[in-house]
């Protein structure tokens, strides 16, 4: 008699700027991947879109591309993380998107944030949802969208609009039903954190009706079985959907006490889980991590941080050259080049929305090097910065834990431990996302059990400070100072008639 093939799980991760997908066996090991780029278009200055439909294509090509044939049958589960506060307005009979997907670094929302900020609405959404009043979250993307598509809201109040996060839009794909994963729910601003159900006052806030949003949903599901993923077949079981941060945070095992993580992508996010904590303070988001097992939400504290690996593709943009040369041209001083990439502002532990990208300490003999390296650091320098916050609450942090395509940079890693004095310890495992997303649904499959998954060895890499701590303090100062001319923008010492930015009148 034949013996029956091991089961596979297949892990979908839509990111950014690409979609890539895995195949991991029983023991958890990786034993097929595929990625598709996704285009991100800018038609405006602080404009982020992608198409909707391309990003469903996306998936679809990269599954095609990892799964062979002969092994689609072996399939039993799928696990989905995603890009998170990102939005998509859809129409909930023909399926077809209703204007683009709002990417979470889009910034048209901005002058109607100043306004709700004017108007003192801030306290209240940061004590409902968590999350400080900033156009990166959903809410103020979900206000646009309907106020552009459906601006008396008709359409909305009666259900045949959906709007949702990435997540809810994939899930769409596989059947009319409406569901939202309550990790990305909670980055939307307009979900209750501690209760896990959409808010009648944020709700009323931002002008969103109920009967447009998905049905909150645990991390483990129910869901629809996917389907329209040839090869593999319908009905197999989505298992498991979670926010792309924290689905890196669950591969770390991150449940585990004294776990803080730093993922390092086109933007990055520092999280760790809490323990009783119910409070956004120190300029850290609250924020749903998952919710399995019949289990209330596990909670966990977040810095967000705009542009990380971003802001290395935009200087070899520059330079005309890829980001591996431009950090193998990285030198080992920025001979005081300070590099603040507030292209959107400044995220955790700020939230400073007029910041603007600053280069300082430029010099007729700057270079390639000092300007690469002023960039590494500017990476190092803003997760030290969120580190330091998550500290300030949780406890003393000696290591961090790293992941993400950034993470893979020598160069990088041993910049966050020089300039922030912790041990940095790098996952060997690459596509963190994406395997957490595996280990929930295998999970779910009953592949394996989360203490099974919490005894599991991790191999990472070690990188440890090489630097003095007085060095650190200098380094830091600078920093802190650069930052502090990208922040102020000082306009006292200019003539009474000089025109000043209507964001920057001095009272």
């Amino acid at each position: 008699m034949a013996s029956t093939p091991d089961p596979l799980i297949l892990a979908i991760d839509q990111g950014t700027s690409a979609t890539k997908a895995l195949l991991v066996d029983v023991s958890g090991a990786v034993v097929g991947s595929a990625s598709a780029p996704l285009a991100t278009a800018h038609p405006r200055p602080g404009w982020v879109e992608q198409d909707p439909a391309e990003v469903w294509e996306s998936v679809r090509l990269a599954v095609a591309n990892c799964v062979p044939g002969e092994d689609a049958g072996r399939v039993v589960a799928v696990g989905l993380s995603t890009q998170r506060e990102s939005l998509v307005l859809w129409d909930r009979v023909t399926g077809d998107p209703v204007g683009p997907l709002l990417g979470w670094q889009d910034r048209r929302t901005a002058d109607r944030c100043a306004e709700l900020l004017a108007q003192g609405a801030g306290p209240l959404v940061a004590a409902v949802s968590g999350l400080p009043l900033d156009p990166m979250f959903s809410a103020l993307k979900a206000q646009w969208l309907l106020d552009t598509y459906d601006p008396d809201r008709r359409r909305s109040r009666t259900g045949e609009l959906c709007l949702g996060t990435v997540d809810s839009w994939l899930l769409s794909r596989f059947s009319p039903e409406h569901r939202t994963e309550i990790g990305n729910a909670s980055r939307t601003q307009l979900l209750d954190v501690r209760t896990g159900a959409w808010d009648d006052r944020l709700l009323e806030l931002f002008g969103v009706p109920a009967a447009v949003l998905g049905e909150v949903t645990p991390s483990d599901g129910p869901f629809p079985a996917a389907c329209g993923l040839a090869p593999l077949p319908d009905g197999v079981p989505v298992r498991a959907v979670l926010g792309d941060s924290h689905a890196a945070l669950f591969a770390h095992a991150g449940w585990r006490p004294g776990v803080v993580k730093a993922t390092y992508g086109t933007g990055s996010s520092v999280m760790a889980v809490v323990d009783g904590h119910s409070e956004m303070e120190h300029g850290l988001c609250l924020t749903v991590g998952w919710q399995h097992g019949g289990q209330a939400p596990t909670l966990a504290l977040e810095g967000n941080i705009r542009s990380s690996g971003r802001t290395l593709t935009w200087l070899a943009d520059l330079f005309e050259t890829s980001t591996t040369e431009l950090l193998a041209a990285a030198g080992s001083s920025s001979d005081g080049v300070a590099f603040v990439p507030a292209f959107g502002g400044l995220g955790a532990p700020w939230w400073d929305a007029d910041a603007v990208a600053t280069v300082s300490g430029l010099t007729l003999g700057t270079g390639r090097p000092a300007l690469a390296r002023a960039a590494v650091e500017s990476v190092a320098f803003q997760v030290e910065d969120v580190v330091a916050a998550v500290e300030a609450v949780s406890g003393p942090i000696g290591t961090l834990l790293a992941d993400g395509g950034l993470s893979r940079s020598a160069t990088v890693m041993q910049a966050q431990a020089d300039l922030s004095g912790r041990a940095v310890h790098r996952a060997d495992e690459a596509d963190l996302s994406a395997l957490g997303a595996a280990r929930l649904a295998g999970v779910g499959a009953g592949l394996w059990s989360v203490d099974e998954l919490a005894a599991r060895p991790r191999n990472s890499t070690a990188f440890r400070p090489t630097t003095s701590s007085e060095q650190r303090r200098a380094a830091q100062a600078g920093w802190h100072a650069a930052l502090a001319r990208a922040r102020a923008q000082p306009l006292a010492d200019f003539p009474a008639d000089t025109p000043q930015p209507a964001s920057r009148r001095l009272p």
